[in-house]
């Protein structure tokens, strides 16, 4: 505590104002240090004669109020008097979070629906935010900052309260005002879609992949037949007369839907779409007009056709659902953490057909899922989409921190690199990667200085990319890891800046002025 009231009368920070405290913002000294304590200058707030700032002693990082008189807040910890300061140490845990967000409302997250770029920043760890941050606020863009699936929730042993907490404070840390957005990533069920509302998420990504009838697509036409006639007649005759041998024109193509198709189309989808229609109304009564609905119909093994992606948008129109992004299954390979694996002459040749019929039915942004790493793709999903588009990124965040470690700790890394072999099996069950293992070098045949170099090879950075969980979880590692990262959080924090960027600038995104 010594060296936070050194830093506070050293910079008679406790006198200034919010236009002084301003100024000391967003500059190359970001951080006010003494010894192991360090406050973060960006952090700095007044309201109501309180002095509000993160600051962080060794690995102890909270939140802290200041004054010269009386504190009164809703936070529970013990109000503290010394050196005639009174001050309040607050604990980063969500109940916090909660209050933090009503005194300082820039810290909770909002609805993106109306912004034109958006892009969600998976982070596993719930340390990635202000690498996010520094590389989000210099591009027209609004990042998604805290964005989590429940497979993910499971396998990091953390709730939706931790993911949207973490952001809050991080956001609070950094003193980002623009906005930002929060997505309950995957949600399956009504169930799940309200633990996210309840942590106060915005976004819902709706994956209908276990209400839509999937299997229909290989079905015979003789069944697709019999289960279309076991349709209300009133609902056979709607989409007979809306689709049956019909050809819409979009873009410069037209896209022709036969009978048999529209039956297809109907067997698949309709209850799915019947489901996100549900979903929306729940949305709608929770949040009124702020919620953002995305509709996934990625997880599929096999491409979204045109005239399913057509039928699809068309039939939630007709619902009235209000699709705010909506993610095709791309042709090609969209695997975790490295780049797009296919041909892109025709990846962009059927994603111009994808982006032309969300501008013809609504404007929807087309959303791009296992998003991060895709840089040879990007110039051709920003130019087509003309930037009203959401990427969603995860993994690579993570990547990012075993990186740093990479860097910083070479004997502890090497001993994740050795544990990652043996999450791998039971990690490989949840995730769909073509990863040879074997053309992975021997650890123990490679300098320290060329680690790093694992974080580039698509087969150990898929490798490491999917066993997250089991390292994370394993109690040789945990504590350590934590630890590593803490003792180097700027490096991280540049390290995730740098990488963000080049996602952004690959997409064509321009600066802010």
């Amino acid at each position: 505590m010594n060296g936070i009231i050194n830093i506070l009368k050293n910079n008679n920070l406790l006198a200034k104002e919010q236009n002084d405290l301003n100024k000391l913002k967003n500059n190359k000294e970001l951080y006010y240090i003494e010894n192991d304590t360090k406050i973060y200058k960006n952090s700095l707030y007044k309201k109501n004669d309180v002095l509000y700032f993160i600051a962080k002693i060794k690995y102890d990082k909270s939140l802290y109020l200041f004054s010269k008189s009386k504190i009164t807040t809703e936070f529970k910890e013990k109000i503290n008097v010394t050196d005639s300061l009174y001050y309040q140490k607050v604990s980063l845990i969500p109940e916090n979070a909660v209050i933090l967000k009503k005194i300082f409302p820039f810290t909770a997250p909002i609805s993106l629906r109306d912004k034109k770029t958006t892009i969600g920043c998976g982070d596993r760890l719930g340390k990635a935010t202000p690498g996010h941050i520094r590389a989000a606020k210099n591009y027209n863009i609004y990042p998604v900052l805290a964005q989590q699936s429940i497979r993910e929730l499971n396998f990091t042993k953390r709730t939706y309260n931790n993911v949207t907490g973490d952001v809050v404070f991080l956001v609070f840390q950094e003193g980002f005002e623009r906005g930002y957005g929060a997505d309950g990533d995957h949600l399956k069920t009504i169930a799940d879609i309200d633990i996210a509302l309840k942590a106060g998420m915005p976004m819902i990504t709706l994956d209908l992949s276990e209400v839509m009838n999937a299997k229909a697509a290989d079905w015979e036409e003789s069944q697709i037949l019999k289960e279309f006639d076991k349709l209300e007649k009133k609902a056979k005759d709607r989409i007979l007369s809306s689709y049956a041998d019909k050809t819409f024109i979009i873009g410069k193509e037209n896209i022709n839907i036969t009978e048999y198709e529209a039956k297809k189309c109907a067997v698949i989808y309709n209850a799915a779409l019947d489901f996100a229609k549900v979903v929306d109304g729940h949305l709608r009564k929770n949040r009124e007009d702020k919620y953002d609905l995305e509709i996934s119909i990625d997880e599929t093994t096999t491409p979204t056709l045109p005239e399913h992606h057509l039928y699809i948008i068309k039939e939630l129109n007709y619902r009235n659902v209000t699709v705010n992004s909506l993610a095709p299954r791309f042709i090609g390979e969209f695997q975790k953490g490295i780049d797009y694996i296919g041909n892109k002459k025709e990846f962009e040749k059927q994603y111009i057909i994808h982006c032309d019929i969300a501008k013809a039915n609504g404007n929807y942004k087309v959303s791009i899922h296992s998003g991060s790493d895709k840089f040879t793709v990007f110039p051709i999903i920003g130019k087509h989409t003309n930037l009203r588009l959401h990427l969603k990124t995860a993994g690579t965040s993570w990547l990012e921190s075993v990186r740093c470690i990479s860097m910083c700790a070479p004997d502890f890394y090497r001993k994740l690199h050795k544990k990652a072999f043996e999450h791998f099996k039971e990690a490989s069950k949840f995730y769909h990667i073509t990863a040879d293992l074997s053309k992975i070098k021997d650890i123990d045949k490679i300098k320290d200085k060329d680690l790093p170099k694992f974080l580039e090879q698509n087969e150990s950075r898929q490798l490491l990319h999917i066993t997250y969980g089991g390292i994370l979880n394993d109690p040789e590692l945990r504590t350590d890891f934590f630890n590593i990262l803490s003792d180097n959080e700027d490096l991280y924090y540049e390290l995730l800046f740098k990488h963000f960027t080049k996602h952004i600038e690959k997409l064509g995104i321009k600066k802010t002025k």
